[in-house]
């Protein structure tokens, strides 16, 4: 391939997947060197190009073709980065692993992967944990992931954490650094590995145990063209693999101090660095001012620090409690609260899961599919293409009947 930028091959790459094109394998195996590249650079634009242009793009479609376009694409890379690695032999056990069928076996350990993304950890890692939980009361039960997923569940007694931190924004070098430590974890005879699509394995494909033991919740692909949410088809996946019919999104935080018997709304404006979720201003602003003239306190997480922390300090004035701590700590208020309002963030998921209130703004989808799969349950507004006002006015009709 001649040379150009990992940005250019990757969006080269993605075209010829959407249109269900074939593409010459040197593609993926020029763009996996560039992101191995001793050079720090070039290696950072090429993970970048690798991840955010191409692999995520083809994940938020849900489109069931894809995901075949997905394994081709990084079992290629995976046997470029990896000695001994055969892309053949990688898409074959892909193949085995994602096929829905039963556990056929009484596992003395089940490990359970985080989906990195606290959002998804709330709709689909915790309804795997529960119905692993119920199906399996005397093994012992493993979460797999980075201290933030952790301190979601961390007050579950059964539960047992190793640590597996995985940058999102990090090279590719830096997230297959992880593998070999995963696979001496969870190869240990009598382990259950119960997979949600978890980046650790790079959405199944990396060989972290015998392939009869690794369980694949193919998220993009389970429930084909359907419209379900994404926690209704994990609860569907545990019936057809565990047995389990009622199984239910949960979490186990420590509890933070709250505000006594004082009703109260929470809030987040978080958009986790995607700028096409947020309505323009002065929307954030109003928003919290409607919800205050409520006559309920209102409290807004300022959520990763930085930009977004100073937007909400902003928009939140001297009317409005502010909330600074953890995740967890937040969806522990969110736990207790009358309301939830925000964007598309792992807030509307936690409101979603316990029951409570939600109104969520919603912008920026692929495509309808990724709007329904990502939808909790509650009052979801789809607000692509709306103004302000429109969004303002929206909420406002929905409140009394949401504070009833």
């Amino acid at each position: 391939m001649e040379s150009i930028s990992p940005a250019k091959a990757a969006r080269r790459i993605l075209a010829a997947c959407l249109e269900g094109n074939d593409w010459p394998r040197e593609w993926a195996e020029a763009l996996a060197r560039q992101a191995l590249d001793a050079d720090e650079y070039l290696s950072l634009a090429a993970s970048q190009a690798l991840f955010a242009g191409l692999v995520e793009p083809m994940a938020d479609r849900f489109e069931p073709a894809l995901c075949d376009a997905y394994a081709r694409l990084f079992s290629v890379v995976l046997a470029t980065a990896i000695p001994g690695f055969d892309a053949g032999g990688l898409e074959r056990r892909y193949r085995e692993v994602r096929r829905v069928r039963p556990v056929a076996f009484e596992p003395s350990r089940v490990f359970v992967l985080s989906r990195v993304t606290l959002g998804a950890d709330v709709a689909i890692t915790s309804i795997i944990l529960d119905a692993a939980r119920l199906r399996f009361p005397n093994a012992e039960m493993v979460l797999c992931g980075s201290e933030k997923a952790w301190a979601l569940f961390e007050t579950d007694s059964r539960l047992k954490f190793l640590p597996l931190p995985y940058g999102r924004t990090a090279r590719l070098a830096d997230r297959l650094s992880l593998w070999p430590g995963i696979l001496d974890s969870l190869s240990a005879p009598g382990s259950l590995v119960l997979d949600p699509d978890s980046r650790l394995t790079q959405l199944g494909l990396l060989p972290v145990c015998d392939a009869e033991r690794h369980h694949l919740f193919e998220s993009r692909a389970y429930g084909g063209d359907g419209n379900e949410s994404l926690p209704e088809l994990t609860r569907r996946w545990v019936r057809e693999t565990l047995g389990v019919d009622d199984a239910q999104a949960y979490l186990a935080p420590r509890l933070q101090p709250s505000f006594g018997d004082q009703p109260y709304i929470s809030v987040s404006l978080g958009v986790g660095e995607n700028p096409a979720k947020r309505l323009p201003d002065p929307f954030e602003a109003e928003l919290l001012r409607m919800l205050a003239e409520s006559g309920l306190l209102v409290v807004a997480d300022l959520g990763a620090g930085g930009e977004e922390s100073e937007r909400v300090r902003r928009a939140a004035g001297d009317r409005v409690a502010l909330h600074e701590g953890s995740f967890a700590s937040f969806a522990s208020l969110i736990a207790r609260s009358r309301l939830y309002a925000g964007y598309d963030s792992a807030g509307q998921h936690v409101a979603g899961a316990l029951g409570v209130p939600l109104v969520s703004i919603f912008r920026g989808a692929v495509n309808d599919r990724f709007f329904h799969r990502w939808s909790p349950d509650g009052m979801v507004l789809r607000a692509d293409g709306w103004t302000p006002e429109e969004a303002l006015a929206s909420v406002r009709a929905a409140l009394p009947s949401l504070l009833a």
